[in-house]
């Protein structure tokens, strides 16, 4: 198994550094990589804390994204599942705007600061402060203030980023990928039954799709502000591909034979990453891409390279 690494910047990352400064908290993180996930239930048990300073903690922690959470339907009612993350934590004195270790740089890209699109509406974007433009008009995604966005939302079409390639820099092989988003289906009203196949593609070349099951409503996303209507899209999952020498990933199931060498990740200087509906897609169900500020995780979308 891949061990995951976080590198923390002690001058940008100062929530990261603050939640690592309690020791409770340092041991909820060590009980979650050894225990696997629990629900709050379960490590304020082990951990003998009153559930009130155990949530307290968890918060922290997920805060700084150092755990994730779900929540799922128990015997009563629904319960928060929570897992740890990282496998180690470095934190480095000398990083300059880009999380870098020696064996991973890991690039956060702000979902408003794609360089391509075509979407059909209904479409839109906003911020953590107001909806951008107006709604259901594609061209509100060359307005400026895109920039700013922590929401966007179309059904169908797809957006475009260009990632720095580290690796034509440092000279390093490339051994994986990985590309991280919060996503959900997109439908007016929301709909937890609303399928929708939402496909990646890395230098132009499909690398497979995730069947988003729906678009979530039901309840506030962890981070969606307050003014943002209850009848809008809250929160979505959080799903990770990841590309290796033998094929590609979507949270540890294969989806597609296209590999890293397949892909010429290694050849260019930048790596193009798209996002969105395929025109043959089986349930063009829309796509909702959380950044931060949105949704059930507080992050925009990230890549990882691994040398």
């Amino acid at each position: 198994m891949e061990t995951k690494l976080l590198t923390v910047d002690p001058m940008r990352d100062v929530d990261v550094v603050q939640a690592l400064g309690s020791p409770t908290r340092i041991e909820i993180l060590n009980l979650l990589r050894q225990k696997g996930p629990l629900n709050v239930n379960d490590i304020a048990a082990q951990m003998r804390l009153p559930q009130s300073t155990t949530a307290t903690n968890l918060k922290s922690l997920e805060q700084a994204g150092l755990i994730q959470t779900q929540t799922m339907k128990a015997t009563k009612g629904n319960q928060k599942i929570c897992s740890s993350i990282y496998d180690e934590i470095l934190i480095r004195f000398d990083t300059n705007g880009t999380k870098a270790s020696q064996d991973v740089v890991t690039v956060s890209m702000p979902i408003g600061l794609f360089t391509e699109f075509d979407v059909g509406a209904p479409c839109g974007l906003c911020s953590v402060n107001n909806v951008i433009g107006m709604l259901d008009v594609q061209e509100v995604f060359l307005d400026p203030q895109r920039m700013q966005a922590a929401l966007l939302w179309f059904t169908r079409g797809y957006v475009e980023y260009k990632f720095p390639n580290n690796a034509k820099v440092s000279g390093k092989k490339i051994r994986k990928v990985e590309f991280s988003a919060e996503l959900s289906s997109e439908t007016p009203a929301t709909n937890a039954n609303w399928p929708s196949d939402i496909s990646i593609w890395v230098n132009g070349i499909k690398a497979g799709h995730w069947t988003s099951p729906g678009d979530f409503g039901d309840r506030r996303g962890m981070y969606s502000p307050s003014w943002w209507k209850l009848s809008g899209s809250q929160y979505g999952k959080l799903k990770t591909w990841t590309i290796d020498e033998t094929g590609t990933w979507i949270d540890g199931a294969m989806v597609s034979t296209q590999t890293i060498a397949s892909l010429g990740i290694a050849d260019r200087h930048s790596i193009r990453f798209r996002i969105g509906i395929d025109e043959k897609a089986d349930n063009p169900g829309g796509m909702n891409l959380f950044g931060k500020g949105f949704g059930d995780f507080d992050q925009d979308l990230v890549m990882s390279i691994y040398f």
